[in-house]
């Protein structure tokens, strides 16, 4: 074997060690826990998509039996339209001021619909309409989703910053993604949700 082959042979064998002690080190792991954030985001826009899907269906029905409740719907719709003209995707989600704003107005509908669920309870026959029911069943359903998958977004994130702020994560942050900023994570949007609710009979 000539000089040139052996250096040649010697540099791929160093190339390949050198790639498998850093495939084992973690210099991949920020990369995938942030592609980890963003799928757990698009989760939990897919579950708030769900809602507003929901929600025509339900005024619709409501409108029918509760046709004098007619601010209450326009709430719901308003609030409907105003969550549904904020989108924070992948290429947003560094972006704390449109999370929050992203939050505020899911909050508000949250609201809208929590008073649209105090008007029901008014119309027994409603309450006991069939499609009614089922298109209840459906939102409820997608407020349990919507909490697992905000629940799901808020441990990636943890993950995520906890690698970028910790050893070695720290070092193959500021060598290789200095461009991945802290992820910002979902904060309480209704005032006072730290408190209990007091319930009375």
């Amino acid at each position: 074997m000539d000089l040139a082959n052996y250096r040649s042979t010697w540099r791929v064998a160093v190339v390949l060690c050198l790639s498998w002690l850093l495939a084992g080190c973690g210099v991949n792991t920020i990369p995938e826990l942030d592609e980890q954030v963003k799928a757990a985001w698009a989760q939990v826009e897919n579950q708030y998509q769900r809602r507003a899907d929901l929600i025509p269906n339900l005024v619709e029905t409501v409108k029918g039996y509760a046709e004098h409740e007619r601010e209450t719907l326009t709430e719901v719709i308003e609030a409907r339209a105003k969550a549904t003209s904020i989108q924070v995707d992948a290429s947003t989600l560094d972006d704390p001021e449109k999370i929050q704003q992203f939050q505020a107005v899911q909050a508000q509908l949250t609201g809208a619909l929590s008073r649209l669920m105090a008007v029901v309870e008014r119309y027994p026959d409603l309450k006991s309409n069939q499609n009614f029911l089922a298109l209840q069943s459906q939102l409820e359903g997608t407020e349990n989703r919507i909490a697992v998958a905000r629940r799901d977004f808020i441990q990636a994130v943890e993950r995520y910053n906890t690698e970028i702020r910790t050893f070695p994560g720290r070092i193959w942050h500021s060598v290789l993604y200095d461009d991945l900023p802290l992820r910002e994570n979902f904060e309480a949007t209704t005032e006072n949700a730290e408190q209990a609710p007091q319930v009375k009979f």
